[in-house]
C-alpha cells in the first residue's frame, strides 16, 4: 500500500476532515491539540489568510515534535506556486476548491496526494483521468447527497468527500453517508467562530468526539 492509499484509507476510516484557518498561530495550535485529543488524526489547514504559510509551519513543527501520527493537509490551494510552498513546508497532501491543471502537475512531480474540488460530472471525469482517487464535492450544500447518488455509479473507482454546508446533525450526516461518501469535510459549522473566540477547546474536543461516534454509528 503506497502513501496515498494509506492516507485515503485513514481518511475514510476517520470519516470526518476538520478544516480551519486562524491568523493567530497559538490559536491554530490549540485547535489542533483539541482535535487530536478527540481522536482526529487528519486535519486540513486552509490557505485563506496572510499568515497561512507561517502558521502552517508552526503546525508542522508541532506535528513533527509532539503529534507524529498527525496528517496535515493544506486546503484552498489554487496555484502551483501555492502548492509548492506548502509542499516544501511539510504538507502531507493538498486540497483545492477547483481542478487546476498546474496544481495537478505540481502534485504529480512531487508525488504529493492531491484532492481537487469538483462540482460536475465533467470535472470528476477530468480528475479521474488525472489519476485522482478522491474528489472534494464543493460546495456540498449546493450539490447535496442526491448528487452523489446520481454520479457514484458513473465513477465506481472514485471516492467522494463533500465540503461546504455539511452540518453535524445525524439526519444530514446519514444522508451523505447513505449516498456513498467516504468522509465529510467540516469547517465553521464544527470549529465555530464563537467557540474559538471563547477559547472553549475542551468543548471542541467533546463535540468532535461525539461527532466521530455518530459517524461510526451511522456506518454500522
Amino acid at each position: 500500500m503506497d502513501r496515498e492509499e494509506l492516507i485515503t484509507a485513514q481518511l475514510r476510516q476517520q470519516g470526518l476532515l476538520p478544516l480551519f484557518y486562524h491568523a493567530n498561530a497559538s490559536v491554530c495550535i490549540a485547535i489542533i491539540q483539541a482535535l487530536y485529543t478527540a481522536g482526529i488524526r487528519q486535519v486540513e489547514f486552509t490557505n485563506r489568510g496572510e499568515a497561512a504559510l507561517s502558521n502552517f509551519k508552526a503546525l508542522v513543527r508541532l506535528r513533527d515534535t509532539e503529534l507524529k501520527d498527525l496528517v496535515l493537509a493544506t486546503g484552498t490551494i489554487r496555484t502551483a506556486e501555492q502548492a509548492n510552498r506548502f509542499i516544501d513546508a511539510g504538507a502531507d497532501y493538498l486540497i483545492s476548491p477547483v481542478f487546476d491543471a498546474d496544481v495537478c502537475d505540481a502534485a504529480y512531480i512531487t508525488k504529493t496526494m492531491w484532492i481537487p474540488g469538483c462540482m460536475t460530472p465533467t470535472e470528476i471525469h477530468t480528475a479521474a483521468n488525472a489519476g485522482c482517487r478522491v474528489v472534494k464535492l464543493f460546495p456540498g450544500n449546493v450539490l447535496g447527497p442526491g448528487f452523489v447518488s446520481a454520479v457514484r455509479e458513473l465513477f465506481p473507482a472514485m471516492q467522494f468527500m463533500p465540503t461546504g454546508g455539511v452540518d453535524g446533525t445525524t439526519e444530514n450526516l446519514s444522508a451523505w453517508f447513505k449516498a456513498g461518501v467516504m468522509a465529510v469535510g467540516m469547517g465553521s459549522k464544527l470549529i465555530t467562530p464563537a467557540l474559538v473566540e471563547a477559547g472553549a477547546y475542551n468543548e471542541l474536543t467533546s463535540q468532535v468526539r461525539q461527532l466521530l461516534e455518530t459517524i461510526q454509528q451511522i456506518r454500522s
